[in-house]
């Protein structure tokens, strides 16, 4: 198995991986498919399905499949152009697509919010459609967004991954095998995937790459802590990172801040991320939007407050964290549409956690451990956001996703990394409780926190 650490990291746009850069995704995947065609196309249509649909407007889906056939792509957003291009197009009811020319698109009537069954094969479906000069469809895909920002067609969910063209020398699909695989090599859990990603990539583009996440982050969680006002989509939340902050440096040199207070600095790092996601700004997915915010906390945590940390090391933590995603997502899902929010922050938690005891000097044995009980401890976690949006439970959620990540490596560090629930365990436990988990808490926003809200 191998999932790139830049699979489980990409540069992004806001509010959700799954219901923003997903749908935006499959639409230029859409394009691309129809540019190979024999044929003249002359509109397009779309329809959105299951949670697409109920949690679509909430999570912008609608404007970033618009955008998506207009050409737009997550990785090179540019939000001033994309919003005079929703002008335009509202406007003149066309798309302007390279290789293709002016389709017709008209939002209004073009889009469709399917609010009946889901799709098959995944909660999160949507179909693309292209059209004739008579308006007869002529081409359609199936698309899923599976969480994490990644896409895949009705074909290609049900078929086994393609092997890689070039053989990973560790190619662990369990935390079991990786723990071997460490003990018999001799190497850390960094080591291992530096040396998978390299039989992909050289070493100066692996940490260019690596170097341009954390810069991303860095400045995402900068600008949450700068911004103030009210977040947009109706709930009228306040952002509160700014606030924090300030206070907490209001305080410092006082000697009257107790010990736990170091929690609400970690909160806040998170905080200031996921603000920003639902701002719609560039966010990483880490493993998703939605828990966009823990990873970047937990490593500004051990850069500004923990001695001896080096951002030279943020590459050996993002290495580690994307080896712990990618069982995750191998072995269960990181889709809160699928298994609900212990996939997301869960998921997001013990990548933390796991990062977190790497660079905190931690064995391959303490460092599972850390991601085990990171992961343990959000098991059965709903995802139940209000009116569809990315901010309540979800801001505040990743700031106490980002204080368990520490509280696990911590505790993992205090054992020799013996324990007795393995992380792979954890997992399946994980993916069952998915499965069991009802539809109304798995990113409908048709129960929990979302249906029981305040009147006014």
């Amino acid at each position: 198995m191998f999932l790139s650490v830049f699979d489980m990291f990409k540069v992004g746009i806001g509010p959700s991986s799954s219901h923003t850069m997903g749908p935006m995704v499959a639409a230029a995947r859409f394009l691309d498919h129809l540019r190979g065609l024999p044929f003249a196309v002359a509109g397009l249509r779309a329809s959105l399905h299951g949670s697409l649909a109920f949690t679509g407007v909430g999570h912008a889906t609608d404007r970033a499949v618009i955008l998506g056939l207009a050409g737009f792509i997550p990785s090179a957003y540019d939000a001033t152009r994309a919003e005079a291009e929703l002008t335009r197009i509202q406007a003149d009811h066309t798309v302007e697509v390279d290789g293709l020319g002016t389709l017709r698109f008209d939002p209004a009537t073009d889009l469709h919010f399917d609010y009946g069954p889901a799709l098959p094969g995944h909660a999160n479906g949507l179909r693309l459609m292209a059209t004739d000069a008579q308006g007869d469809v002529i081409a359609q895909e199936t698309y899923y967004s599976i969480g994490g920002g990644f896409v895949v067609t009705e074909t290609e969910l049900g078929a086994e991954p393609p092997a890689p063209v070039t053989p990973i020398p560790y190619p662990f699909a369990s935390a079991a095998q990786m723990l071997k695989m460490a003990h018999a090599s001799g190497k850390s859990i960094a080591q291992m995937k530096r040396a998978n990603e390299l039989a992909h990539m050289g070493p100066n583009a692996l940490d260019e790459g690596l170097r341009r996440i954390w810069a991303v982050m860095r400045a995402c969680i900068d600008r949450g802590l700068d911004s103030d006002g009210t977040l947009p989509g109706g709930l009228k939340v306040k952002r509160r990172a700014k606030a924090i902050r300030e206070a907490l440096e209001r305080e410092r040199g006082l000697n009257l801040t107790a010990p736990h207070v170091i929690n609400d600095w970690i909160s806040t790092y998170a905080m200031a991320v996921n603000e920003e996601n639902a701002a719609g700004g560039q966010v990483v997915t880490a493993p998703t939007n939605g828990a966009a915010g823990v990873v970047p906390a937990t490593i500004r945590y051990w850069l500004d407050h923990v001695p001896g940390a080096s951002e030279a090391r943020v590459g050996e933590f993002l290495l580690t964290a994307s080896a712990i995603g990618g069982l995750v997502k191998h072995n269960a899902s990181i889709s809160g549409a699928e298994c609900g929010c212990q996939a997301e922050v869960g998921a997001a938690s013990a990548m933390a956690a796991a990062g977190l005891a790497a660079v905190l000097g931690g064995t391959p044995e303490q460092i599972e451990n850390a991601a085990e009980i990171a992961l343990e401890h959000h098991l059965g976690m709903t995802c139940d956001p209000v009116k569809g949006l990315v901010q309540v439970p979800c801001i505040e959620r990743n700031g106490l996703g980002a204080i368990k990540a520490v509280s696990a490596a911590s505790l993992a560090l205090r054992g020799d990394g013996t324990h007795f629930m393995p992380l792979d365990n954890c997992i399946e436990a994980m993916r069952q409780t998915g499965a069991d988990m009802s539809e109304k808490y798995k990113e409908t926003a048709l129960g929990g926190l979302a249906v029981n809200i305040p009147n006014c």
